[in-house]
């Protein structure tokens, strides 16, 4: 009935050491799960989730808007470009029937929270060094990104395929996700915040001499149109963003045998936290 696409090759940094396998994971992925709709017979809402990177980055300072000009130079951000285009090419060609199907993509990014082991990624580095008494080392501090509790997103899609699911004018529509206002912080702010949580740590920032591949230092989203037509916008603060994920990992590596139940308070947490701000 619904279907959420959410599978992808997701670090820059291994798009420039394995290309291909990035291209074909994320532009022919996505294709083959448009496929799959075009073939079933059952009625479906679907959910193409591809990424912020998505969009031709010149690094303005005010959000990228939905339909803004979609590129990119890196070989992840290109290829998420062309997923949304093979989405675009589908929902006009094959799916203007919706009553059997209906589809629309998202775009979110700089997504943390408890989790994450992927290698290359800021708050995982950190975690696995701040957990042994190692210093960090920060790639790019003062590269702004829109951070946000992997949460939020989830928060946000789930009530993208409810309202689609009743409203057709959104069938072939893309959105945003992201945090409120400009919600962009540098990673050095990030890193200074999440650090406040490991309290008898002591760490020293590393910056590398050498650059081996492009990575953009300012992103921003406007996420008006999922504010305008699904009511949504985010609820945690920068705050409660990095102390959710400071949080988690301090269990884990506790040794906390429950993981699960960890990760399933903080799900009440958030909804309660949803409630309070008066969403829906």
């Amino acid at each position: 009935d619904f279907i959420f696409h959410l599978a992808a090759q997701s670090i820059v940094k291994k798009s420039y050491k394995d290309t291909i396998e990035t291209w074909k994971t994320n532009l022919l992925g996505t294709v083959n799960i448009l496929e799959c709709l075009r073939e079933t017979k059952a009625p479906s809402t679907a959910i193409i989730i591809t990424s912020d990177k998505c969009y031709d980055n010149v690094e303005w300072v005010w959000g990228y808007r939905e339909t803004d000009k979609l590129g990119g130079q890196d070989p992840y951000s290109a290829s998420k470009a062309a997923a949304e285009i093979a989405f675009q090419s589908y929902a006009k060609t094959y799916f203007n029937d919706t009553k059997n199907v209906k589809i629309a993509s998202a775009r979110a990014g700089n997504v943390i929270g408890g989790g994450d082991w992927a290698s290359g990624r800021l708050i995982p580095d950190c975690m696995r060094s701040w957990s042994t008494g190692k210093s960090a080392e920060i790639r790019n501090p003062m590269a702004t990104r829109p951070w946000q509790h992997v949460l939020e997103p989830l928060s946000g899609y789930l009530q993208l395929a409810a309202r689609l699911n009743e409203d057709c004018q959104l069938h072939g529509e893309s959105f945003n996700f992201g945090p409120s206002g400009s919600g962009a912080e540098s990673v050095k702010d990030l890193v200074e915040e999440m650090s406040q949580y490991w309290e008898d740590v002591q760490f020293k920032e590393t910056i590398p001499k050498t650059k081996k591949f492009y990575e953009a230092k300012l992103l921003q989203l406007n996420c008006e149109k999922a504010h305008h037509y699904l009511d949504w916008s985010s609820s945690l603060n920068f705050k409660q963003t990095a102390q959710f994920t400071a949080d988690w990992y301090k269990e884990f590596y506790k040794g906390n045998p429950s993981m699960l139940k960890v990760t399933l308070n903080q799900i009440k947490r958030y909804i309660q936290i949803e409630k309070e701000k008066g969403s829906s």
